[in-house]
């Protein structure tokens, strides 16, 4: 695990409304070999093209069923068909999806290549993959919606080499015996030895962690088990702070609002999303998070990539 990649493409970063420069809400997360894409909107495609990622999904997931954040889909879909994809594709989300995969196979009217599969999710579903799961959590937007975490299976603790010498380890393939959590034993100056991993390995380090809000209300008036010390927290910031109360009005979050959540759940860095046709820069949305997070801040432009680091 400790080669594998965690990059976020943020394919689409407006609100409802497209803008010349920003498409509705698409985050593509490629982790390892795995692709999987956080809402599709309108376009999502096309960017997906401009960015050069290509179009090998493995699973989608959707937040809610607001048209901005899944009209993509269905163009989408028809696209990975032309190009001959067989492999069955996921979809996840809340209560609808199975009602939206239907009409996706019908608006199509001709029969793709390969199965869609709906799976609906509820606040605590997880679903595994290698090295990682999603988990699925409750937000507030007037509607059934869902956030989503990527978190990252824990990672073992440092090698200590020269203890594992000094204990009668060869250097050879007794060391990745041991970090793989294997007892060994050896013939050390006429003795039997027998080494465990815990007396040559450090402690267990996290795995990242990333969340994505989808269209809420600010993530800390909620329960905060499970959400907090995310490596990147992708929250909703449709308004500045100085509609802050039409940001409430409608079930979304003022910049400020999300930067209070990010300090909250003790978030490493903050990713500015969703954010209203109204606006033409997102300077003030900046400052309004700052205001309230001392960490980093960022209002990404569509097709912004950004590397998620371990930590150590």
């Amino acid at each position: 695990m400790a080669g594998e990649t965690l990059q976020v493409y943020f394919l689409g970063t407006a609100g409802a409304l497209p803008t010349i420069t920003r498409n509705p809400p698409c985050i593509m997360v490629r982790r390892g070999s795995d692709t999987l894409l956080f809402d599709c909107g309108e376009g999502g495609q096309q960017q997906m093209m401009r960015a050069r990622t290509g179009f090998l999904v493995d699973a989608i997931f959707i937040t809610h069923w607001h048209a901005d954040h899944f009209l993509g889909v269905l163009g989408l879909v028809q696209t990975m068909s032309f190009n001959g994809r067989t492999e069955p594709l996921v979809i996840y989300g809340p209560e609808g999806v199975y009602e939206f995969v239907e009409h996706t196979r019908q608006l199509g009217k001709t029969r793709l290549g390969f199965d869609l599969q709906p799976v609906r999710l509820s606040p605590g579903s997880t679903v595994r993959f290698d090295g990682y799961q999603v988990e699925a959590f409750a937000t507030c937007h007037g509607m059934p919606s869902l956030g989503y975490v990527l978190r990252e299976d824990g990672r073992p603790g440092r090698f200590n080499r020269e203890k594992a010498i000094a204990l009668g380890i060869p250097p050879g393939p007794l060391f990745g015996h041991l970090q793989r959590g294997e007892t060994v034993t050896v013939d050390h100056e006429g003795k039997e030895v027998t080494v465990t991993p815990d007396q040559v390995m450090g402690r267990a380090r996290p795995g990242r962690t990333v969340i994505y809000s989808g269209d809420t209300r600010p993530l800390h008036h909620g329960p905060l088990d499970g959400l907090e010390d995310a490596d990147l927290l992708i929250h909703d910031a449709t308004f500045d702070d100085a509609e802050r109360e039409r940001a409430s009005e409608v079930f979304h979050s003022s910049a400020g609002e999300a930067g209070e959540a990010a300090a909250a759940l003790g978030a490493h860095a903050l990713a500015l999303v969703h954010i209203s046709s109204r606006y033409t820069s997102t300077a003030n949305h900046i400052q309004d998070a700052r205001k309230k997070f001392e960490g980093e801040v960022i209002a990404p432009p569509d097709l912004t990539m950004v590397e998620i680091p371990f930590r150590e």
